[in-house]
């Protein structure tokens, strides 16, 4: 099975896919080591949602952290069903491959690939979109959790050390919740590279740097981040 594989692909499509897991899973590291350290938009969006917590806790009235928490549910909620519906087309796909297989062949610069390369290379994108759905369900389980934590936030009289207490967990669960919504999108920018070996390994290699390229200078120096910090 193992030596079925390995021939399976040419040393183009094991470098293309080494380098866009290699990309994947480097940039997913230190995104999250530069939000560790309050680094890029990751880091800075911890900040105010812990200032977010501090804000819910001094509040009499409740109801605008319920409002925005409904908010931040419906936009995970609608990316979770967009997920479904792409994972199904997708694996509708897989029940026409000499269609898909027909298309691809038609492609600028594509090569003749046999079924089974087609199929690894479909079943790859269904699990990539299939991790995102689980990432996106999975915020979507923590931001009900933070609805919990807003129906039993203490009250403005309440001991500093029970507030603070609160603050930590709220501001915790919330950070958690949208590092997975981050996840889930990351995976969709990663997709669309993995939708490129279709055509060509490197065209693979290169729109991963380009997502890599895109996805940096979202994070660290976009205008939205200079305006959260300024």
């Amino acid at each position: 099975m193992f030596q079925r594989l390995v021939t399976l692909f040419s040393p183009a499509d094991w470098l293309a896919l080494a380098v866009f897991l290699a990309g994947w899973i480097g940039y997913s590291w230190f995104a999250d080591r530069a939000a560790r350290s309050e680094n890029g938009l990751r880091g800075v969006t911890r900040k105010l949602r812990h200032d977010w917590a501090k804000q819910m806790v001094a509040r009499e009235n409740r109801i605008v952290d319920g409002a925005l928490i409904g908010n931040l549910m419906q936009s995970v909620s609608f990316y979770a069903n967009t997920t479904i519906y792409i994972i199904a087309g997708l694996i509708a796909i897989a029940g026409t491959l000499d269609r898909l297989m027909s298309i691809t062949e038609d492609l600028p610069f594509a090569r003749v690939q046999t079924r089974e390369i087609i199929e690894a290379k479909l079943f790859l994108l269904i699990g990539i979109f299939i991790f995102a759905y689980f990432k996106f369900t999975w915020a979507l389980r923590q931001y009900n959790f933070l609805s919990i934590l807003i129906g039993s936030a203490p009250d403005r009289q309440a001991p500093v050390a029970v507030a603070e207490s609160h603050i930590v967990r709220f501001s915790t669960v919330n950070t958690l919740a949208g590092d997975e919504f981050n996840r889930g999108i990351r995976a969709y920018y990663f997709g669309f590279a993995a939708l490129a070996w279709f055509v060509h390994p490197f065209v693979v290699m290169s729109t991963t740097v380009l997502i890599l390229a895109v996805l940096y200078r979202r994070d660290f120096l976009s205008k939205t981040l200079h305006a959260l910090t300024d």
